[in-house]
């Protein structure tokens, strides 16, 4: 075998080499898109239980604090506010918003013990006690894969590979300091 032989086969088996990494890496960038959309369906599954639970907490909560018209109206416009919004970005700050005015509604619920303990409101609170917990499960699974996935579009080299194929970098599911805080009710 001589030089030229060797030399052919070496471009060969680093042709192949690279062939292989660039099939791998397609692939898991795939992968990882693939993820993210399952995940912000899985929210967006959570999200549209969320919605369908607010109306029916608001009238269960109405009956009893009818005085309370500010914390509805908030309420139902953090509702509407959701619905409409658009991507990722506009998602998550409408359920910062309807987080903060769902704080509200319970908040006002602590001052009427006969509505604390009626079966309905309880009910109604515990399964969106249970949303709550599978949307933050959700967001949080959502971030990771996000988290995964730009990290594998911004390292070299597969960066390149990436803005070949146009694999775009994606937005995380924000949370805003606001809906972190407690809420504070004055009556």
């Amino acid at each position: 075998m001589g030089s030229l032989e060797l030399a052919i086969l070496v471009i060969l088996g680093f042709l192949a080499v690279t062939i292989v990494w660039v099939i791998a890496k397609y692939n898991r960038l795939v992968s990882l898109r693939n993820r993210i959309e399952n995940a912000w369906s899985q929210i967006d599954v959570q999200l549209k239980r969320r919605y369908d639970l607010i109306p029916n907490l608001v009238e269960t909560v109405k009956g009893y604090a009818t005085h309370e018209k500010e914390v509805f109206e908030k309420v139902t416009e953090a509702r509407s506010a959701m619905m409409s919004a658009n991507g990722v970005k506009e998602q998550g700050e409408a359920q910062n918003q309807i987080t903060g005015a769902l704080k509200s509604l319970f908040a006002v619920a602590e001052a009427y013990p006969e509505l604390k303990a009626n079966q309905n409101f309880s009910l109604l609170q515990e399964e969106l006690s249970g949303t709550e917990s599978k949307i933050a499960y959700a967001r949080q699974f959502y971030n990771d894969t996000v988290m995964s996935y730009n990290t594998l579009t911004q390292t070299f080299p597969t960066n390149i590979l990436a803005n070949s194929f146009n694999f775009p970098q994606r937005e995380y599911f924000p949370m805003d300091d606001a809906a972190r805080e407690n809420v504070k009710v004055q009556f």
